[in-house]
């Protein structure tokens, strides 16, 4: 099953410094965190900021080529979560019909973001991103040395929450 979410913050992670990108559904009761580059992360902020360059920035050249050949982004999915890697596809339409295109979930947030296309997450992303392990080691529950998304408080994700 698919549920749409939107793009509820960015914030760091404690442990690491690494920056993460929260989904959340419409009703904020399903959470997803997704850990992401500099990069991206910086992608996705300017455009959330609405940060204007001088240049096409990687993620707005896409955006340009997509509309320029015909195509439309219909949406993005995240849809899988193997071995700590989340996995996600974009959904477009062109002149020749439908077809999906393997992405980060960094790059196709990105992408939805500036094309004003929905983001949905495959339901068992969810239950997957539970029990994820971040240490290299089976995740303990009562371990409280571990990173989760209740760990952090409303003022964590900063001046990007939505």
């Amino acid at each position: 099953m698919l549920l749409k979410m939107k793009v509820f913050g960015l914030t760091m992670d404690p442990f690491t410094n690494v920056p993460i990108v929260i989904l959340k559904d419409d009703g904020e009761k399903n959470a997803l965190p997704v850990w992401i580059g500099v990069l991206e992360a910086s992608a996705i902020a300017s455009e959330l900021e609405k940060v204007q360059f001088s240049r096409p920035m990687t993620h707005d050249l896409l955006k340009d080529l997509i509309r320029l050949v015909g195509a439309k982004v219909e949406k993005i999915e995240v849809t899988d979560l193997k071995d700590n890697v989340y996995y996600a596809t974009i959904h477009l339409t062109g002149s020749n019909g439908a077809f999906t295109i393997d992405s980060r979930p960094s790059d196709a947030i990105a992408i939805a973001l500036r094309t004003g296309a929905p983001i949905f997450v495959e339901s068992g992303v969810l239950d997957k991103s539970k029990s994820m392990d971040l240490k290299g080691e089976a995740r303990d529950k009562n371990l409280k040395d571990e990173p989760s998304l209740d760990d952090f408080m409303p003022g964590d994700y900063g001046k990007y929450k939505m």
